[in-house]
């Protein structure tokens, strides 16, 4: 299973050199994914979440490919119907060839009406449009004389039924965003089920997880997947493996943009992270929900 970090490409501690310094953290810590997210219009719905500087993922993308060598770049994830379709197929191509196929392309319908209407979109057509959006991509790079897209990975995401279907449909995998473990637990069932029903392949399980290194336990069904001591977010990511995630990402974003100034938190929860998803461990017990060594021991083999 590949770990991935989704970065801080917004808010008032965000500048060339924080996303060159988180770049160099996260590659460096040797995970596999680094993110980023998508607006174009900072509208006061936007603003209370990811104020301004927000930095363009494509654009931020293309520069971290210059200042990276290994890791993956992608986008968590990047609003379809804000783009014309050609667009986002010219620069995905672009970027990926650039980067040396390094490009992970994640897609949403979007969620900022404000940020819809100074676009001059419509938000309620943003489910159609999207699925327009993945097919007119695709079929741009089909084109591979003008494109050389080659293989771009498409994640889709969308925590709704609706997104889940998207997915089986257009998708290389499913990319749900921030939510619990039962939830999880369910969802990666239900993906199966929706495969069956639509008669096409299971897409690959890519969630996108919280990121909160706690010093006690978080406990009650609210806690989302990745808050915690480091104890329960490696346990999650064992049973994120156990239920066949192919990609997991991290957030270390807890939603106050004023922790943007303060990356230091973020960073040294991915390197506790880091060391102990490298750290040889022994086996606990023969239950599955926590025999974390076995499954500990094959992450690090494919991190």
């Amino acid at each position: 299973m590949k770990i991935g970090v989704n970065i801080h490409n917004f808010g008032p501690g965000t500048d060339p050199g924080a996303l060159r310094s988180w770049a160099r953290t996260v590659e460096d810590l040797g995970f596999d994914l680094l993110m980023v997210s998508d607006h174009l219009v900072i509208t006061p719905d936007v603003a209370e979440r990811y104020p301004a500087p927000f930095y363009e993922p494509f654009t931020t993308l293309s520069w971290l490919a210059g200042v990276t060598t290994r890791i993956r770049l992608g986008t968590t994830v990047l609003v379809a119907p804000y783009r014309h379709p050609l667009l986002t197929a010219r620069m995905a191509a672009n970027l990926d060839r650039l980067s040396g196929g390094r490009l992970v392309l994640g897609v949403g319908v979007g969620w900022a009406r404000q940020e819809f209407a100074a676009l001059g979109i419509p938000f309620e057509q943003r489910g159609r449009l999207t699925d327009d959006h993945l097919r007119a991509v695709r079929a741009a790079w089909a084109d591979t004389a003008d494109y050389g897209a080659g293989r771009i990975p498409v994640w889709v995401g969308g925590n709704s039924d609706a997104g889940l279907r998207r997915a089986v449909r257009f998708g290389d995998a499913w990319h749900p965003l921030r939510p619990t473990m039962p939830w999880l637990c369910e969802a990666a069932v239900r993906l199966k089920a929706v495969a069956d029903e639509l008669g096409l392949p299971v897409p690959a399980f890519a969630p996108r997880i919280a990121l909160r290194l706690t010093g006690a336990p978080i406990v009650g069904p609210d806690r989302k997947a990745g808050e915690g001591t480091i104890e329960q977010i490696t346990d999650d990511l064992d049973r994120l493996r156990l239920l066949g995630a192919e990609t997991v990402v991290l957030d270390p974003y807890d939603g106050d943009p004023r922790t943007t100034c303060h990356p230091e938190t973020g960073r040294e929860a991915l390197a506790a992270v880091a060391a102990h998803l490298h750290r040889p461990h022994r086996r606990d017990s023969q239950d599955s929900r926590n025999s974390r060594s076995s499954s500990r021991r094959n992450l690090t083999e494919q991190s």
